[in-house]
């Protein structure tokens, strides 16, 4: 009963760690400011909107959500 659960978790933090990766090479290719980000500064505080990227990874996870669905 625990073996499965194990499998999961393991296969959980492989993803968590890789797209951990993609992300920090995402960063350094220049890629964590899309155009439709934006950033409100004001006196004190700043405000950090990412409607770009948010549009972006929905669309890319709809679309790995439909494949995968059609199998």
């Amino acid at each position: 009963m625990l073996a499965p659960m194990g499998r999961v978790l393991i296969a959980v933090g492989l993803g968590l760690a890789l797209l951990g990766g993609l992300l920090l090479l995402a960063h350094r290719a220049g890629l964590s400011r899309l155009p439709g980000d934006f950033v409100l500064r004001r006196s004190g505080f700043a405000v950090f909107l990412p409607l770009g990227t948010s549009l972006l990874l929905s669309v890319l996870l709809s679309l790995i959500l439909m494949l995968l669905r059609r199998r």
